[in-house]
């Protein structure tokens, strides 16, 4: 954990969050900016800064939560499917030093083009 690094804060609990799912090393929230309806995050609670950092035996546990977040907001938006984007270094356009990723969920006809 990072003082300074706000889903640290996040996943030791000094902010609280409205969990959509969580296991026991990633939780997934809500984008408080959304570029789409129902656009969110699924966050490692422990704090690597990029996907490289991601010890391999966590690749399961990170899929899990991928995966019963993408199931639960597309049932219950009733969305068609959804894109995943995970953004490493600055360069990348990594905001929060902080792994994580944006899942985005799509309807026929939405106009949405992924950033960047």
């Amino acid at each position: 954990m990072r003082d300074d690094c706000v889903f640290c804060k996040m996943a030791n609990g000094e902010i609280p969050v409205d969990l959509i799912y969580e296991n026991k090393n990633f939780f997934s929230i809500f984008d408080i900016n959304p570029l789409v309806d129902k656009h969110c995050l699924i966050i490692s609670k422990k704090h690597f800064d990029t996907f490289l950092d991601i010890p391999f035996e966590l690749g399961a546990e990170l899929l899990d939560c991928i995966n019963k977040t993408a199931i639960k907001i597309i049932e219950d938006g009733n969305f068609e499917g959804f894109n995943i984007l995970n953004n490493n270094s600055e360069v990348a356009g990594q905001v929060i030093k902080h792994v994580h990723f944006h899942l985005f969920p799509r309807k026929e006809g939405d106009n949405f083009k992924l950033p960047g």
